[in-house]
């Protein structure tokens, strides 16, 4: 007596073309909902990648403008005789970390500084002034905890990254110089001679007193890639960029130092540029080597942050982090992973995907509507056929499993057709946006907004197999009114006029 459900959904299914709008409704919904996800996952990995990368695995830092500093017993720092604060220097805190338990975990560190500062470079004729977070780094330290060498532009993976000029940004700086020295305007009247003593002295000459004295160090600087390009579109709409800071073009930055937090300034050269195609960072990082900046702002033998490298991350960083937080257990400073540390932008990505599957998980609700309707049409059409089952022993549980492996049925067939189109879309979607671009004659996804090639896509198969779960049983339990109505029908009542 089982096989006669079966034959019938089949027969259902091959002839009721109404059906073919549920199976269409559910295809719709999980292909929307899985070019979604993609979608998204795709933009969160990225973005959880550039974040790890430029963050390093652990973060110790300090709320202190000056740095890390030592504390006594009852939490105060500790001061000098002439009244500064004694620092906590950076090789005395990795001594302290490689002496502790969790060493052996630990691949690199490195110290850094970063300060809010003003960059000043000159564009043409005028001066441009700009906000930035200036990062003192050791290159080759930076480099080993990850995430610096990787998005360089000149340098990209050079095993050991430097601040120095190459042959043609030392070249163009220099030109740069002459040109500045001509339009540079006339010294003034040469001091007169003096007498003394009937020996005539002749003024000083500058040259003179330049000869034989070591050239002032280039101290390079590596910007980020939007700070040093301007971006626009051209007549036909494309776009382009100009660089508007140059390899050997100079720049100043601005930034407090001192006891006093008074305005301190140097002046860096152009030599690379880091290029995350992330415009928060690309437009406000400035890298400046690390004993430069110390000295600039009074620092030296402080950083303001240590960047750790594990083995392995995932198996070893609650370990690590609790180990480090009883080392540095102090309210100034703060041990966090790079999870913890961007917590509010991650929670933030995981909440909008959380609600847009929520919204989009509608669609295969219409669906579901779609089959309660197009099911009640069938059970008041097939009354007759309902009643003669009935009267031949199909019992309510044979019935109602009729209409139930129906929608059953057309929720799997219509997953396997969403999948199926999701997942092509999915793989197509640069070339299919490309096409509707072209079609339109606007982009559906500007580059000089998101700074990426390409739409990023990542299939998640656990969210694949969530959404095609959640809309079989979107079909089975709309299709469970019509079934139960089907099943309660009385044989002598759905015969009484036959």
């Amino acid at each position: 007596m089982t096989v006669y459900r079966l034959l019938l959904c089949l027969r259902y299914l091959q002839t009721r073309y109404l059906a073919f709008i549920c199976i269409v409704s559910v295809m719709l919904g999980v292909a929307t909902l899985i070019v979604v996800n993609a979608v998204m996952s795709g933009f969160s990995t990225k973005l959880k990648d550039r974040l790890h990368g430029i963050l390093s695995d652990v973060i110790i830092d300090t709320s202190r403008i000056d740095g890390f500093v030592q504390y006594d017993a009852l939490g105060y720092p500790l001061f000098d005789p002439e009244g500064r604060t004694i620092p906590l220097t950076p090789e005395a805190m990795i001594s302290r970390i490689q002496a502790s338990p969790v060493a052996g975990a630990i691949e690199a560190m490195t110290p850094t500084i970063e300060v809010f500062a003003l960059l000043r470079f000159r564009l043409g004729m005028e001066e441009q002034t700009k906000p930035v977070r200036l990062i003192g780094i050791d290159p080759v330290g930076r480099a080993a905890v990850g995430g610096f060498r990787e998005y360089l532009v000149r340098q990209r993976g050079t095993d050991k990254p430097s601040f120095e000029l190459t042959p043609e940004a030392r070249q163009r700086h220099e030109e740069l110089q002459r040109h500045a020295r001509l339009l540079a305007p006339p010294p003034p009247d040469p001091a007169p001679t003096i007498s003394v003593g009937g020996l005539t002295i002749p003024p000083p000459n500058p040259q003179m007193m330049t000869q034989g004295m070591p050239q002032p160090q280039l101290h390079g600087m590596i910007p980020g890639y939007t700070i040093a390009h301007f971006r626009f579109r051209d007549e036909q709409g494309n776009v382009s960029e100009e660089p508007v800071l140059k390899p050997g073009d100079d720049a100043t930055v601005i930034t407090i130092g001192g006891r006093d937090l008074k305005p301190v300034w140097g002046t860096f050269i152009v030599t690379d540029y880091l290029k995350t195609e992330m415009s928060e960072y690309d437009q406000t990082f400035v890298f400046v080597p690390l004993e430069q900046l110390q000295a600039i702002r009074g620092m030296e033998g402080r950083c303001t942050a240590l960047l750790i490298k594990l083995k392995n991350y995932e198996a070893d960083k609650v370990r690590v982090v609790e180990e480090l937080r009883r080392l540095f257990c102090h309210p100034e400073i703060r041990v966090a992973t790079w999870e913890e540390h961007q917590g509010p932008l991650l929670a933030a990505i995981d909440i909008e995907r959380g609600i847009l599957n929520l919204l989009l998980f509608m669609i295969v609700g219409v669906a579901g509507f779609s089959i309660l309707a197009i099911f009640t049409m069938i059970v008041s059409e097939k009354y007759r056929d309902i009643g003669i089952l009935k009267a031949l022993g199909a019992s309510h549980r044979g019935v109602m499993s009729i209409f139930l492996g129906y929608g059953l049925l057309l929720g799997v067939v219509g997953c396997v057709l969403g999948t199926l189109l999701g997942l092509w879309i999915t793989a197509n979607i640069n070339q299919i946006e490309a096409w509707l671009t072209q079609l339109s004659g606007r982009a559906l996804f500007p580059r000089d907004v998101y700074y990426f090639k390409e739409i990023p896509t990542h299939v998640e198969p656990l969210a694949v197999l969530l959404i095609n779960l959640g809309a079989v049983i979107t079909a089975v339990v709309f299709s469970l009114l019509p079934a139960w109505r089907a099943a309660r029908l009385h044989p002598i009542q759905a015969l009484r006029f036959e």
